[in-house]
């Protein structure tokens, strides 16, 4: 089972984020701030991560690059309410960018793309030792 990270300050959504998300089969962990969700990521490695770009402290857009400094493997959604942010090169970094919905259709799908181009690539670069998805290589 993919364990999914949602970073999103809005608890509505989180709630709501969490039970469609586990409905496709996921284990999701949500937290309210980039700072708690740089904690989980640290802590728990995710698989993916659902990430917010205004959160209350930092954004979303300096946590990305925090994140990716510790493990660059994990992919991470933008998830906002905000074209506007589609323009920041920052932003491009993301391994995708959807706009929020209250149809989760197309956040779903891009979460099993990332997962399964995720795994078809682990598999191939298995060479005789078994690496791990989300953990770091010694090094990063």
């Amino acid at each position: 089972m993919s364990k999914i990270l949602v970073v999103e300050d809005e608890k509505s959504l989180r709630l709501f984020y969490k039970m469609d998300l586990e409905r496709e089969g996921y284990e999701v962990q949500t937290v309210g701030s980039a700072a708690e969700g740089l904690r989980v990521f640290e802590a728990d490695w995710p698989d993916l991560v659902v990430l917010d770009i205004r959160l209350p402290g930092m954004d979303g857009l300096d946590a990305m690059g925090r994140m990716l400094d510790k493990n660059p493997r994990v992919p991470i959604v933008l998830n906002t309410g905000y074209s506007s942010y589609k323009d920041n090169f920052l932003s491009w970094v993301a391994d995708a960018y959807v706009i929020k919905s209250s149809d989760t259709e197309e956040l779903r799908a891009k979460i099993r793309e990332l997962l399964d181009a995720r795994q078809t690539r682990v598999r191939r670069s298995e060479t005789g030792r078994t690496t791990s998805a989300t953990q770091p290589e010694q090094g990063v």
